[in-house]
């Protein structure tokens, strides 16, 4: 038991020394910043630290980082693109309505959590919900859209409805 976990990390030394460089090269030309691909290339490797599996049993490490720092990467520019849009909305209000930077913490994490939560539902759900709430339409302009029956749309905002609620009963 002992030497497993020895041969483990190992391997993971192993991995990230072979490899963190690369990455790290790989994440600063992605990303234009040294601090931020040092940052993504540490989470990458955190990530292959939490998981179970043996990284002896890697058989392409570059193609494995690659796919986890890709991720990273996607989450990283969708945070800053919602960041920006509700920094923008923000900019359109007027001074004494301007919310404290702590709200706007606040809120910007709020809106990665309803962006998470959102994220977790079947595309057409995602898109009927979404087209419902943020649009206005109604069913039957979600239905035309979607190409779907409006019973089919209303199937969709009742698995919608009902995984926030499941939501905010583990919150």
């Amino acid at each position: 038991m002992a030497s497993e976990g020895i041969l483990r990390q190992q391997a993971l030394h192993r991995l990230y020394a072979e490899n963190s460089g690369w990455l790290n090269g790989w994440l600063r030309r992605q990303l234009g910043c040294s601090q931020r691909a040092a940052d993504l290339a540490q989470d990458t490797f955190v990530r292959v630290l939490a998981k179970e599996s043996d990284p002896n049993g890697i058989r392409e490490p570059r193609a494995y980082l690659h796919t986890i720092a890709k991720g990273l990467l996607l989450n990283h520019w969708r945070r800053r693109q919602l960041e920006q849009a509700y920094l923008e909305a923000l900019a359109l209000q007027p001074e004494p309505l301007a919310p404290s930077p702590e709200t706007q913490a606040l809120v910007v994490e709020t809106l990665l959590q309803v962006e998470a939560m959102l994220a977790r539902l079947p595309e057409r759900v995602r898109r009927a919900f979404l087209l419902s709430q943020l649009q206005g339409l109604t069913y039957a302009a979600i239905a035309a859209e979607l190409g779907v029956s409006e019973r089919m749309v209303k199937k969709y905002m009742a698995q919608a409805m009902l995984h926030c609620l499941q939501l905010a009963d583990d919150a």
